[in-house]
């Protein structure tokens, strides 16, 4: 765990996954937080990267999105909620990687000011557990609907513990997405 001007670092099962926690300032008229400083995210995670687009999503309850890679121009994400809370999940596919297949989930909400970064080579998605949620992403390299890919929400090799599993709310793609045995990885 590392502590660096008001950032900690600590990695999830999955090394390369990491829970950030910023500090937070709280007073009578509430709260203050650095969301990202460059300097203070290179210092505290040891990554060195250009984040190039930024995505804001709003969902309600039970919306499950993803889960979600492009097949080119692999993405890392830097991912918090600013209203609501999510169970947001990583899914390794890199191939080299011992754990190729597996993933991580970690709950970020509004009150715990939790970010997840995902590296790139990662598939990416979370549900919706409170009545809505603001999710905010940093991304490392731009959108491209042509590399856009999805990987089965419902996979049973990969096996992830949603919080609920029934009236769900899918995009049509992510409804229909590939099992990841029938994908071939492109990391």
């Amino acid at each position: 765990m590392a502590q660096q001007s008001g950032l900690t670092a600590t990695p999830t099962w999955i090394p390369d996954v990491l829970v950030l926690e910023p500090c937070v300032f709280r007073d009578q008229r509430g709260h203050f937080l650095e969301s990202f400083n460059e300097r203070v995210f290179e210092r505290a995670t040891g990554i060195r990267r250009k984040f190039v687009q930024d995505n804001e999503s709003r969902s309600v309850r039970n919306v499950l999105r993803g889960l979600h890679y492009q097949s080119r121009k692999p993405q890392g994400k830097l991912v918090h909620v600013i209203a609501g809370e999510i169970l947001d999940v990583a899914v390794d596919l890199r191939k080299a990687s011992p754990t190729f297949g597996k993933w991580v989930g970690v709950t970020l909400s509004a009150l715990n000011f939790r970010q997840l970064w995902i590296p790139e080579g990662f598939a990416h998605g979370f549900m919706v557990t409170s009545d809505y949620a603001d999710v905010l992403y940093k991304m490392t390299d731009y959108y491209d609907p042509e590399y856009e890919r999805a990987i089965a929400w419902n996979d049973p090799d990969i096996g992830i513990v949603w919080p609920a599993t029934e009236n769900l709310i899918l995009h049509d793609r992510d409804a229909a997405a590939p099992l990841l045995r029938d994908v071939v990885s492109p990391y």
